[in-house]
C-alpha cells in the first residue's frame, strides 16, 4: 500500500501545525487532535503518530489527519510550558482547516489539555467530536496506550 506522507510547519520548524498519512483518496480521513507534536514529519511517524495510523485503518478511514492543541514541537510536554508561545500563531486557523471534511474528529490529548485551559478552547471550536476513553480529570484521552481495539465514542459538540 502507498501512503502520501506531509506535513504543514512553521518555516522555522519550531511548530507542526499538521501532519497527514493518505491511504485512499476515495474515503474520508480521520482527524486526531493531541496535545503537542513530538518527532513525526512528513517522513517519519512516531509511535502516536502509527497508533492513530492504525485506529483510522481500523475504522475505515482512508487516511489520517494529525493536529493538535499546542503547535510546539516538543519530545517532553513539560516543555510546553517554558515556550513564550506554544499554540502557534496560526494553529486555531489550521484546526479549523483539518475539520472541514474528515469522516471523524477524535479529540486525543490527554491531561495536558487542561493547560491554559487549551483542551476547552479547542473542544468549543469543533463539532461532532469523538473520544477514545475519558481520564479521571474528564479529558480526552491520548490514544498512545490504548487497546488496539479501541473504538471511539460521544459524537457531540464541543
Amino acid at each position: 500500500m502507498v501512503i502520501e506522507k506531509g506535513a504543514k510547519f512553521s518555516l522555522d520548524r519550531l511548530y507542526r501545525y499538521l501532519l497527514w498519512r493518505i491511504w485512499d483518496k476515495t474515503k474520508r480521513p480521520a482527524l486526531f487532535i493531541g496535545l503537542n507534536p513530538s518527532t513525526a514529519d512528513e517522513n517519519i511517524d512516531d509511535p502516536t503518530i502509527r497508533r492513530c495510523v492504525g485506529f483510522a485503518m481500523d475504522w475505515g478511514n482512508g487516511g489520517l489527519i494529525m493536529a493538535n492543541l499546542f503547535a510546539y514541537r516538543a519530545t517532553n510536554p513539560k516543555e510546553l510550558r517554558c515556550v513564550v508561545d506554544p499554540i502557534g500563531r496560526d494553529n486555531d486557523d489550521y484546526i479549523l482547516l483539518a475539520n472541514k471534511d474528515v469522516g471523524i474528529t477524535v479529540l486525543a490529548w490527554g491531561n495536558g489539555g487542561l493547560y491554559l485551559g487549551r483542551g476547552d478552547d479547542v473542544a468549543k471550536m469543533l463539532h461532532g467530536c469523538a473520544r477514545l476513553r475519558i481520564t479521571k480529570q474528564g479529558q480526552p484521552q491520548h490514544p498512545l496506550y490504548l487497546p488496539k481495539d479501541t473504538r471511539p465514542f460521544g459524537l457531540v459538540d464541543g
